[in-house]
């Protein structure tokens, strides 16, 4: 990924998990802090601040970072309960950037995205997901229809989101290893994921668009399971 990242909780997040290089900011409020941690610091104005974030919202707090680590498929696996979020195609970072930031709330386990014709982890992406990428485990594989099976064969069972699945996404019951797959932006899933699927999902559309922004989709499907396995 790029190694800067900007914005207020980006920055404090990664400053609390010493990934700072080097800090870019506005005054010299937190210098003692900087010495503290022994992080190299530039007190520079707000044009040098918009233009090293190519004009993204740093809210006057910008740092190069440590090379993010990205995790691997059995860092991922759990043996009760797990839950791990696929992404099959997803191009917008926005998007990437919302989804880590609902998966790290809810406690999801990993997000899995393939190496080719996807978003990756990008400054952008660290800037959306408000902090959350310093704790997320995210991995990158090139084949997620290989990455499908192992999963199945590790016990987890693959359940896809498409507006032609034949059950709601609250038919299911969760009390398993589930993987949740959301699809691109447009096109879904593609055939050779959804044929890994042991159950389809859809979501219920009742006005005039017929489908919800990744990120949206996403975070409803997530929070669905976790209310199914701790019902109030």
């Amino acid at each position: 990924m790029s190694e800067i990242v900007y914005g207020k909780n980006s920055f404090f997040e990664a400053l609390d998990n010493k990934r700072i290089k080097c800090a870019y900011v506005l005054d010299d409020k937190m210098v003692a802090r900087f010495k503290k941690d022994n992080i190299e610091y530039k007190i520079v104005d707000r044009k040098t601040l918009d233009k090293m974030s190519k004009s993204g919202n740093h809210q006057g707090f910008l740092a190069e970072v440590k090379e993010f680590k990205m995790s691997t498929i059995d860092e991922i696996i759990k043996d009760k309960n797990g839950l791990i979020v696929v992404l099959d195609g997803l191009k917008d970072v926005h998007n990437l950037g919302a989804i880590i930031r609902t998966c790290e709330c809810a406690g999801v386990d990993g997000i899995i995205y393939k190496t080719h014709n996807s978003v990756k982890v990008n400054d952008t992406v660290a800037k959306v997901a408000c902090g959350a990428l310093e704790y997320a485990k995210v991995v990158e594989v090139t084949n997620l229809v290989n990455t499908l099976k192992k999963l199945k064969d590790s016990g987890y069972w693959i359940v896809g989101s498409d507006a032609s699945g034949e059950n709601y996404y609250t038919d299911i019951n969760y009390d398993m290893n589930t993987v949740l797959i959301i699809g691109s932006e447009g096109e879904g899933m593609s055939r050779l994921v959804k044929q890994e699927c042991d159950f389809i999902v859809k979501l219920p559309m009742k006005g005039h668009v017929t489908s919800l922004n990744a990120s949206v989709a996403a975070g409803i499907l997530i929070y669905n399971v976790l209310a199914k396995r701790n019902p109030q």
